[in-house]
């Protein structure tokens, strides 16, 4: 990508951020827009010089959540997929919410995002691709100079996590990653964390995250892209395969090519918490284990059928931690986090939570600076919190509460329960040297072989 440089444009709205006026000015931004959910809701820049610039990579379902939330403080100039169709809808749908808010600047369509990387206008990159392009497109914003929101789970392997982690701490890009559970949610999963460091349940001894299981297909058939995609440039680093409509857009969930299953979907979530809660973010289970039922025949940890999903659709993984705490994974039960400690027990999910240190808030609630405390000094509030959070370390340079390197160590979690369940045995893992410990095999499914013109350079 060569040095970026930067524009008088840039300039102007970079130097605003350094001077003295400015930081007064965002702070003074930042103490109303964590007060009530309408502050942060409403949280605009005045003025276009104060905006960041914004380019969307990836403008699939998710991204009708995360695009609208980014352009709440920010200028969008810019769309990128290799689906015209999603092209098409995206930029009507930003053209049409910044006409109404007098933001004359016409969006840029584009089927490449080096294109948007390459422009020396744009600050900032929403990636909203599937899984397996994640690592790259985000390791070439870092390098490009661009401040980075990427939808989870952030990588297809370990190896791709430490490559991201490496380039981040190299360039001190800000980056956030889209796990708003730490953010929104009501805030049941921060009063968790919160909960567990003020000690309600005692010592945590076990925590189990029921995340569901994947979906099993039937056959599926195999016919002609549409001629709307670019089959090859969406397969990517992944070995080029025939076209199945459910291999694509939001089912490639579904296989172990291009994600996880929904140990990595929604395992990114609740795991991401769970360790966070019990002070393991910045470390890895010691040893994990498990079962699994796979909808197709799995030899040496592959499918054999190229014609049906093939992530796990039921598991039962125990993973222990340095601190002894017990985490379990498991398909079966209601979707949520339980945590279990020498005090009592209780349970979170998106819609609830329940159990007696629960309901003991009532009448003797956590202390008035808790979550703030959890969420690095602030309060988070709004549904756009996740996003507010974001803009506002771009400003401040500041370490987003999703942070990268929290999220790499909860998706190792992730990655290694899936090494373990494919391969039908314990894995023991050195947290040190991030290697899995007398497995030379198990150690080789860190990273995989990229398909010539989709390598990664770090």
């Amino acid at each position: 990508m060569g040095d970026r440089i930067v524009t008088r444009r840039n300039e102007t709205r970079r130097d605003f951020l350094k001077t003295s006026t400015g930081v007064a000015a965002a702070s003074a931004l930042g103490t109303t827009w964590w007060m009530t959910p309408e502050a942060v809701n409403a949280r605009e820049y005045l003025s276009s010089s104060e905006r960041p610039i914004l380019g969307c990579i990836g403008t699939g379902s998710r991204w009708n959540a995360d695009g609208p939330a980014a352009m709440k403080f920010s200028n969008c100039v810019a769309v990128c997929d290799v689906d015209s169709r999603r092209i098409d809808k995206a930029e009507k749908k930003v053209n049409d919410i910044q006409s109404k808010k007098g933001r004359k600047a016409k969006v840029q369509r584009y089927d490449d995002y080096r294109k948007i990387l390459d422009r020396r206008d744009i600050d900032i990159v929403t990636i909203v691709t599937p899984d397996h392009w994640h690592a790259k497109i985000a390791i070439e914003a870092m390098k490009a100079g661009k401040d980075v929101y990427c939808e989870k789970p952030l990588t297809l392997t370990i190896e791709e996590g430490k490559q991201i982690c490496k380039v981040a701490r190299e360039t001190k890009r800000v980056f956030q990653v889209g796990t708003q559970q730490r953010s929104e949610m009501r805030l049941r999963f921060l009063t968790a964390v919160a909960m567990i460091r003020d000690g309600r349940i005692g010592d945590v001894k076990k925590v189990t995250c029921a995340i569901g299981g994947a979906p099993v297909s039937k056959i599926l058939k195999k016919v002609k892209p549409p001629k709307e995609l670019d089959w090859e440039r969406w397969l990517g680093q992944t070995p080029l395969v025939d076209y199945i409509e459910k291999r694509c857009h939001y089912e490639f969930r579904w296989w172990y090519e291009y994600s996880g299953g929904k140990m990595t979907d929604w395992g990114a979530h609740h795991v991401d918490i769970a360790q966070w809660a019990i002070g393991m973010d910045k470390s890895v289970p010691v040893s994990v284990e498990g079962t699994a039922t796979h909808p197709v025949k799995l030899v040496n940890g592959y499918p054999v059928k190229d014609n049906q999903y093939n992530t796990a659709s039921a598991f039962k993984i125990q993973c222990m931690f340095p601190n002894k705490v017990l985490l379990e994974i498991r398909h079966d039960t209601k979707n949520g986090i339980t945590f279990e400690g020498t005090k009592g027990e209780f349970f979170v999910s998106r819609g609830n939570m329940s159990g007696k240190p629960v309901d003991d808030l009532k009448e003797n609630p956590l202390p008035g600076d808790a979550i703030a405390k959890v969420y690095k000094g602030k309060k988070p509030a709004g549904r756009n919190a996740h996003m507010a959070n974001f803009i506002d370390c771009v400003k401040s340079r500041e370490e987003p509460i999703s942070d990268v390197f929290t999220h790499h160590r909860a998706l190792t979690t992730c990655h290694l329960a899936n090494i373990a369940i494919r391969l039908g045995r314990k894995l023991n893992w050195n947290p040190q040297t991030q290697q899995i410990v007398g497995d030379q095999d198990a150690n080789a499914w860190q990273s995989r072989e990229r398909r010539k013109g989709y390598e990664i350079e770090v």
